[in-house]
């Protein structure tokens, strides 16, 4: 089934439970930040627009990303600025969901920090130390910060009994001039060498997607998310019950998309044929999207 650029309806993948048909259902759209509506924070084509659209039909909107290198206030701010119609409440951030984990599992707990980019002001309540023994290390994104210094004193932390928290293991990001590599390429060499498992706190952990249907107050069905990694973005949010759609922008790669652990329930050029798609599915399943 297509509708211009747009590529959907594909076979779906193991284990999930939306359906094609359920899509006039839809209430809600999750919605991942880089690689989707921008690039290098530059707005992609007709990504703003689209979001406005959704707006205009009732839908609910959450921005769910992984991105540790700036505050929600921060992001709502930049976004605003390219003229997408989001606040600071609208976003949902793997640095605050590290900081609510923490505070939960770890209440108290002297924690080291290794992030490219300041976000501290969304990790409250968050005991964060520079020197000493940490009790936790808590991995952000990656980017200069991650040195051979830097990972090797994350390193002794852990031989010494420190816990390892990672805000996401994602291997690499889209750039307007390339894939950079993330902190998962660094974060399963320290798994190794230490001889642990991180506790994972951002996509794809189901809490993540779980926080942020409650955060709208929809259920899994009446959800949609739509991204450009297949496995943290799209896959992760179908084994969560939530319609998942594949975008080909950011880093997308069609080697990736092949080689990926199931199958999109739809793929689209960009998040700008979003709006297409849910008109499509609605005329042909008779209904309209709930608000």
């Amino acid at each position: 089934m297509t509708c211009g650029v747009v590529d959907a309806g594909e076979a779906r993948g193991p284990g999930t439970a939306a359906t094609v048909g359920s899509m006039e259902r839809i209430r809600a759209v999750l919605v991942d930040i880089d690689g989707v509506l921008t690039v290098s924070w530059k707005a992609l084509p007709g990504t703003a627009s689209a979001m406005e659209q959704l707006r205009g039909a009732g839908l609910r909107i959450a921005l769910v990303t992984n991105n540790t290198s700036r505050t929600r206030a921060a992001i709502a701010s930049r976004l605003a600025d390219l003229g997408f119609p989001v606040d600071a409440g609208d976003i949902l951030t793997a640095p605050a969901a590290t900081a609510a984990y923490l505070r939960e599992h770890f209440p108290g707990a002297r924690c080291l920090l290794l992030n490219s980019g300041d976000v501290r002001d969304d990790l409250t309540g968050v005991t964060l130390v520079e020197e000493g023994d940490a009790d936790v290390v808590v991995l952000g994104g990656a980017g200069a910060e991650f040195g051979y210094e830097a990972l090797n004193r994350v390193f002794r932390q852990l031989q010494r009994g420190a816990r390892l928290v990672s805000m996401h293991r994602n291997l690499y990001w889209g750039t307007e001039d390339g894939l950079d590599l993330d902190t998962g390429a660094f974060l399963e060499g320290l798994e190794k060498a230490a001889r642990i498992q991180a506790e994972v706190t951002g996509k794809p952990d189901p809490a993540f997607f779980a926080s942020a249907l409650a955060h709208l107050g929809v259920d899994a069905s009446e959800a949609l998310m739509i991204g450009d990694d297949i496995e943290s973005d799209v896959l992760a949010a179908q084994r969560s019950g939530i319609t998942g759609v594949l975008v080909r922008t950011g880093k997308y790669l069609p080697e990736t998309h092949r080689a990926a652990s199931g199958t999109p329930d739809h793929v689209l050029d960009s998040f700008a044929d979003l709006p297409a798609l849910l008109a499509l599915l609605t005329a042909e399943g008779g209904g309209t999207p709930q608000r």
